[in-house]
């Protein structure tokens, strides 16, 4: 996601938290790439491609079985979950929404409920109920022009609040100021809001993987998804190779900690995540997102994408307004739905994962 610098205020000394902190910022600016590059994937994939265990009853060996397969997927298949992220951003984001899914084109989308559009969208949820509508927790406020501060009261949130009075704009000024309590408070404060205006949201993530921060901002991202029982969009981290891969390629802090808690946390994992990469035209665009998921191993992967019909308020907000304009016409777009069928892929969404999760425990 293309992001704004803004120069953080100093503290009057170092507190243990801030120290602590510190240690992940320049990593950080690696781990967001993540959340916008398709590159990550085709590593992450290499690693479990490959991967083998040994049955200690049998002697022989047997390939790892993916989360796809754990949800009653067939064996070997590449599960899509095509996710709407930003929704709630502005009226574009919304419009693109409602047009993808009133028109049956995809079914999952998340909302930023600290943004000026997010009850609106909430709204037309309510009338949509074969919708997968989920939040996409918001802890940062990236824009130069359009920005927004919590939900939560500020004074008890103060860490999460930049000089302007909104959220801070990159995620690691957030990790720098912002205790996992006061991430907690925030986090639940969104969900809670919703329920307030009559939805529950059926899935969370996490906005420029601000909750993949920190060790500490993780274990408040599950505990939170597990308390609520709605599941998050977790990554199989705790899966060696997968964690190694991530620390590499991704520079996250995945510590031990991490692994641990990912590997005790009690709902569906993703086995891969990437996004809709960039391209210098539509059909380049679109050439590149044939390119990844023709590199897809079998399991269940998460592509995220920003569509918002391309205005002059859209271009005023982000000077990324061209690939979201793009990205609101690609999974339209009779050739690639037309790839995707002979591809071979199934696409399903986060109400049909626990659906099948729920059956199986």
């Amino acid at each position: 996601m293309t992001t704004n610098t803004t120069q953080l205020s100093e503290k009057s000394g170092f507190d243990f938290q801030f120290s602590k902190k510190l240690k992940y910022v320049i990593a950080l600016s690696l781990a967001i790439a993540l959340f916008a590059s398709p590159a990550l994937l085709s590593a992450s994939k290499r690693a479990t491609d490959t991967k083998v265990k040994s049955s200690s009853i049998s002697g022989s060996t047997q390939k790892e079985q993916s989360w796809a397969e754990k949800l009653g997927f067939p064996s070997g298949k590449r599960v899509l979950l095509l996710h709407i992220d930003d929704a709630g951003m502005c009226p574009e984001a919304n419009t693109s929404t409602y047009n993808y899914i009133e028109k049956g084109f995809l079914n999952s989308a998340a909302v930023m409920m600290p943004c000026p559009n997010a009850e609106a969208i909430i709204k037309w949820a309510k009338g949509h109920p074969k919708a997968d509508i989920g939040l996409h927790l918001t802890l940062t406020s990236e824009w130069t022009n359009h920005r927004w501060g919590p939900i939560s009261d500020p004074a008890k949130v103060p860490g999460l609040i930049d000089p302007d009075g909104k959220l801070w704009h990159e995620v690691p000024d957030v990790v720098m100021h912002a205790s996992a309590q006061e991430v907690e408070t925030e986090i639940r404060a969104q969900i809670e809001k919703s329920i307030a205006l009559g939805y529950r949201p059926n899935h969370i993530d996490t906005h420029m993987g601000t909750l993949y921060g920190s060790p500490d901002y993780v274990n408040v991202f599950l505990k939170v998804a597990q308390d609520y029982h709605i599941p998050g969009n977790i990554i199989n981290v705790a899966d060696p190779e997968i964690a190694e891969n991530f620390k590499k390629a991704a520079g996250y802090p995945i510590t031990e900690e991490v692994i641990s808690s990912i590997r005790s946390y009690n709902m569906p994992k993703l086995d891969n995540f990437t996004s809709v990469g960039p391209g210098d035209t539509y059909e380049i665009k679109r050439t590149n997102f044939f390119t990844l998921v023709k590199s897809l191993k079998e399991g269940l992967t998460e592509i995220i994408f920003h569509p918002s019909v391309p205005t002059e308020n859209l271009k005023s907000i982000t000077g990324t307004w061209q690939q979201r304009g793009w990205e609101g016409d690609l999974f339209a777009d009779p050739v690639v739905i037309n790839f995707l069928k002979d591809q071979g892929v199934i696409i399903t969404d986060w109400k049909e994962i626990m659906a099948r999760f729920d059956k199986k425990k």
